[in-house]
């Protein structure tokens, strides 16, 4: 290596140094509300700082094609993806992040596969190691994220699709996928092989997510960034470039992680849900039979005069709201009551919504204040000293049957303790069951008052009547 060239390498290693570091920074500024904005910065800054130091890559003899794919991508960049950036309603954000995946996994499963084919025939053990590691995650990820899109955003359904011996026949693809894999470390040159083993991947993604029910779909999303994240990472052990390994590792573990966690919060583990069939979509007829119960109604008048008069409230966002896009009429709501004299907090439960941090950026694009939101474990405790619970489209998170019901396909679910609160009053389009498919306990409680209809139109009424008041 001449002096020029060890130069232009010690560059790339710096420019990818501090790419790293940024990224790292990036990701810690996440962990906190206050600081996401300046996370998200950091990120955008680490990624130039990625790029700058690929394209001084000696590998690159000529820049022609480099151009026109800028162009190309900053053309569609701007004109497709700015406005869907822009306009995309929050219920529509969990199928816009899996098709996100999706396109992150083509990348990566393509580089893959012409890496492999740049090689020739003859990749050492190691180097088909990395290389079968990227493209089998890469393709699983790709099918798995289609097939979650797909399932979100209703075009095949969100209900479990399953078959007889399916477990069996899924790990029994799998296993043969890696006997592929470790086939061509052995004997290398077999490139129909190769096609083969990134068929059968295509194939394990497709049945790996169409058992898995709409309840679980947040975990599901997780999960396949942390997929994606390990097939980047493999990519780098194969191209030998060190910045994606690091940045392909955050990636992974950050998503296996939040897997782990959200799991915890279902009090499930990642086996029950990729191998369980749970989270059927609920439809108006429950599990568990409402004979015999009643609920009682309230006003919107009789709502508002709670709500006025209230010193502690604690709303609980869920889906329903997103579905309403009531966000802005939340925080309109929670400013009359502070102004009279009430405390206003919001209890975000972990697997609230269909993503992870739904709620948390819902509620965030209406500005409600980052101090406002509180996690289910800091939260659960106040609710007996809460005056009212406004409930809004949550339904399994606040089910008491989780505590109660050992028959319950919740049970042992932490939920958010709203049942123990002074006076609940609960907002829905009507009685449908959840995700799970059971009957919710509370509606029927002494203390719970069912103000039906939709959300916004709901919440627009209860605004006027609270200013009226």
């Amino acid at each position: 290596m001449n002096e020029s060239s060890f130069a232009r390498e010690l560059l790339i290693q710096f420019a990818y140094l501090i790419s790293s570091i940024l990224f790292i920074l990036g990701l810690s500024g996440l962990s906190d509300p206050k600081r996401a904005r300046n996370g998200m910065r950091l990120a955008m800054l680490a990624m130039l700082f990625a790029v700058v130091g690929t394209l001084l890559h000696h590998d690159i003899v000529r820049f022609d094609w480099i151009i026109v794919g800028l162009v190309v991508g900053s053309f569609i960049g701007v004109v497709i993806g700015l406005p869907l950036g822009i306009d995309i309603p929050m219920t529509a954000m969990p199928q816009f992040v899996a098709i996100s995946h999706m396109f992150g996994a083509v990348a990566a499963t393509l580089v893959g596969i012409d890496e492999y084919l740049a090689l020739g025939t003859t990749p050492s053990a190691p180097i088909m190691g990395a290389l079968g590691a990227e493209v089998i995650l890469g393709a699983l990820t790709v099918t798995g994220s289609f097939i979650a899109f797909a399932k979100l955003q209703e075009l095949i359904g969100g209900r479990p699709i399953t078959f007889r011996g399916q477990n069996v026949f899924n790990i029994s693809l799998f296993v043969a996928t890696i006997g592929l894999l470790v086939y061509q470390m052995i004997v290398p040159g077999q490139p129909m092989v190769f096609f083969i083993m990134v068929g059968l991947a295509t194939m394990i993604g497709v049945l790996m997510v169409l058992p898995i029910g709409g309840a679980d779909m947040p975990v599901v999303i997780s999960l396949l960034n942390a997929y994606a994240g390990l097939s980047a990472s493999a990519m780098g052990f194969a191209l030998n470039n060190n910045l994606l390994i690091v940045v392909g590792a955050l990636d992974g573990a950050s998503g296996l992680l939040l897997s782990i966690l959200m799991c915890r919060a279902m009090n499930r583990s990642i086996m029950n849900v990729l191998f369980g069939a749970f989270g059927t979509v609920a439809t108006n007829k429950s599990i568990k039979s409402a004979a015999g119960l009643t609920v009682k109604e309230v006003s919107v008048d009789d709502a508002a005069v709670s709500l006025a008069y209230a010193q502690n409230v604690i709303v609980v966002p869920g889906y329903g709201l997103a579905v309403a896009r009531a966000q802005h009429l939340i925080r309109e709501m929670a400013d009359l009551i502070e102004k009279k004299g009430g405390e206003v907090r919001y209890a975000i439960h972990p697997v609230a919504g269909r993503m992870p941090g739904h709620m948390n950026v819902l509620l965030a694009e209406a500005e409600v204040p980052y101090d406002k939101l509180v996690d289910m474990e800091e939260i659960n405790d106040d609710f007996e000293k809460t005056d009212v619970a406004l409930v809004i489209g949550a339904n399994d998170v606040v089910n008491p049957a989780a505590r109660s019901d050992p028959s319950s396909p919740i049970y042992g679910m932490p939920i958010l303790n709203v049942d123990k609160a002074k006076s609940v009053i609960v907002m829905k389009r009507g009685m449908g069951a959840g995700f799970a498919g059971i009957e919710n306990e509370l509606f029927f409680e002494p203390r719970t008052s069912m103000l039906f209809g939709d959300a916004k139109s709901s919440l627009g009424k209860l605004v006027a009547a609270l200013k009226a008041l």
